[in-house]
């Protein structure tokens, strides 16, 4: 039987290694703990979690809640480990994060499966068969690898994302559909402002907190930064440059007639659907870098936005991830080197729980590859199938990270108004049709 490379222990790396173990397969798992660290790891562990110790909500009708379920239902060492490490935290599943990492690291360093190799890897042994789970912060020598494996395109060094929201909280009746200039097939939903609702705006965005950076994060971000990515300059910093230049940038009202009232209005706020359901929206140029409640609270003033549900909120900060629509399939398989797997967030799913889930995926898609058994390829009312299929989707023209939320997956056929019931009925069905996929 073949072995596999696994290179990164964080929580990707662990999952996809015990996955390999269990599933019968030899591992070779390199990290390049204790030599060496990442900016944002202290701990000589594996699975370290640096952030926080919150692996967030714990009841089913919420989408960490049901992707936790699902990863207990797929045998995640990530939840055993969690479980087996749990402190107080009211609704939410927070561990002792010295105890988690523990953990993880004594059971897979006593795996017979699996060979520790405390090493950094510099460059990716394209001949063999590898899952490449080296998180956010990958090293400067095997980012360049991976550049050149994946195409100069195709990896990003920075997340400058704009905010997400869901399609069926924005009010219709208050946007219009249209391309400027009417160029494309009415592509994107625009939210029209007069001069009153965008000096409003203008205002408000102008004097909201921003999140502080992290020390790690500065050299990419800080305001003398910006004169080199231009491209992924926060909406607030370019606002404060003067109160017309969003006018001129993103909110350009030119080449767009409101249907609703036939003219062109003083300022728009343009929405580009997500997915190929376009059960989500992403404010396009929004990128930015204030408080969650500061977005929520100053985004929420735009047209059509009151009442909208943010499912996720813009970020700044520096993260390695590939453009996985372009080269990876649903399995998290290279489509054209179908013997190199990634997982973890540098495939572009987001959070603790979800790159322990993609882990998951990885490391049993590469043991049914190596026996020549069918790639298990999960339902996408599952919230475990549905990242998979949104990091995989061809369709997402300018793809940005994602964390698990209920608007990447199908909407139920009879709607539900009430949000926390819909979601338990969601989250039931997923769960159901996991364990029939599973036969448990």
């Amino acid at each position: 039987m073949n072995s596999v490379t696994v290179i990164g222990a964080g929580l990707a790396g662990a999952e996809a290694g015990y996955q390999l173990s269990r599933h019968g397969i030899k591992v070779r798992l390199y990290d390049m703990k204790p030599y060496k660290k990442s900016p944002a790891h202290k701990y000589d562990g594996f699975a370290e979690l640096v952030c926080s110790n919150s692996l967030k909500a714990k009841r089913l009708e919420s989408a960490a809640g049901m992707l936790k379920e699902e990863m207990r239902l797929l045998g995640s060492i990530t939840m055993e480990a969690a479980d087996k490490t749990a402190v107080s935290a009211g609704g939410a599943l927070a561990v002792d994060r010295k105890a988690f990492s523990d953990y993880i690291t004594d059971y897979l360093s006593n795996d017979k499966n699996i060979e520790i190799i405390c090493q950094e890897v510099t460059k990716i042994p394209l001949d063999e068969n590898v899952i490449i789970a080296t998180g956010p912060l990958t090293g400067d020598a095997l980012s360049e690898d991976i550049k050149r494996l994946c195409g100069e395109d195709y990896l990003y060094f920075h997340d400058a994302a704009a905010p997400i929201v869901s399609a069926e909280s924005l009010d219709m009746d208050r946007l219009f559909k249209a391309s400027r200039y009417d160029r494309g097939d009415a592509d994107y939903l625009n939210c029209p402002m007069d001069k009153q609702e965008y000096l409003e705006f203008y205002s408000e965005l102008v004097n909201a907190e921003s999140a502080p950076l992290k020390e790690f994060d500065k050299e990419h971000f800080e305001k003398d930064s910006f004169k080199v990515y231009e491209g992924c300059m926060p909406i607030e910093v370019l606002a404060k440059r003067g109160e017309d230049t969003m006018r001129f940038g993103p909110l350009k009202p030119v080449g767009l007639i409101d249907s609703k009232t036939g003219k062109r209005p003083y300022a728009a706020v343009q929405l580009r659907s997500e997915n190929s359901q376009s059960t989500m929206y992403n404010l396009v140029g929004f990128q930015t870098n204030l408080k969650f409640g500061e977005q929520k609270r100053v985004f929420s003033m735009i047209p059509g936005l009151k009442n909208a549900e943010f499912l996720r909120y813009g970020v700044m900060h520096r993260n390695t991830f590939i453009n996985s629509p372009r080269l990876l399939d649903c399995h998290y398989s290279m489509r054209k080197r179908p013997n190199i797997f990634f997982a973890g967030q540098i495939t572009g799913v987001e959070g603790y729980i979800e790159s322990a889930a993609s882990g998951i995926i990885a490391g049993i898609n590469m043991s049914r590859r190596l026996k020549n058994e069918e790639m298990l390829k999960l339902p996408k009312t599952t919230m475990t199938g549905a990242l998979s299929a949104y990091i995989s989707d061809e369709s997402v023209v300018d793809f940005q990270p994602m964390g698990c939320n209920m608007g990447i997956l199908p909407a139920l056929e009879n709607k539900i108004k009430n949000k926390q019931e819909r979601y338990l009925v969601l989250a039931q069905r997923g769960i159901s049709a996991l364990k029939e996929v599973l036969d448990v």
